[in-house]
């Protein structure tokens, strides 16, 4: 034999295959993964819990009066949060405020009317509402420019703005116009009142 075959026969036979798992380890890794995400999904709930605890100032929501009247508008889509008034990233979470979900508006003389399935309904009245515009964003989500109803209205001593969005988006723009136009003639009408 060669000393070239030989050395390759020796190399054959002195390599072993690797093993393929070390179990121990993964289930090791596995675990802390799990304790991990474990950690900072209660960091996150409890820092929910503090925001509304920081925010028990703010009063219980009103409830719809009964007879409302007839509806100027509704719309159908999902409520997408609360915020402080121009502060798109102070996200409000007291009384259910923070929640995402499902919503059925009705803008009546009264006021908005906001009922949500699977959360806390509320009612915003109208000598509460101060401006509807479009905008692109409230905390935690961001659309294209125009995609988002916000409706700025005061509660308790706080103005608020809560974020909505239409199945149709087309519908925004009417909104907007209808709310703003009964803003003013609620003001005008105090105005006129106050002479």
């Amino acid at each position: 034999m060669t000393p070239v075959i030989q050395l390759a026969g020796g190399l054959a036979a002195d390599k072993e295959s690797a093993e393929v798992t070390d179990w121990a380890a993964r289930i090791g890794w596995l675990v802390g993964l799990a304790l991990f995400v474990a950690l900072i999904y209660w960091l996150m709930r409890e820092g929910w819990k503090w925001r509304g605890t920081l925010q028990s100032d703010l009063p219980e929501l009103p409830d719809a009066p009964d007879g409302l009247g007839a509806a100027k508008l509704t719309m159908s889509g999902r409520y997408h949060g609360s915020t402080t008034a121009g502060q798109w990233l102070d996200r409000i979470v007291a009384h259910g405020l923070g929640t995402r979900s499902r919503v059925e508006l009705t803008l009546t003389d009264a006021g908005l009317d906001v009922v949500r399935p699977g959360a806390t309904d509320f009612f915003i009245p109208a000598g509460a509402l101060r401006e509807a515009v479009l905008g692109k964003g409230i905390a935690g989500k961001v659309l294209t420019e125009g995609g988002l109803l916000l409706v700025t209205w005061e509660h308790g001593d706080r103005l608020i703005d809560s974020g909505f969005r239409s199945d149709h988006a087309a519908e925004h723009n009417e909104w907007v116009d209808a709310i703003n136009s009964m803003i003013n003639k609620t003001n005008t009408t105090e105005t006129e009142g106050a002479r």
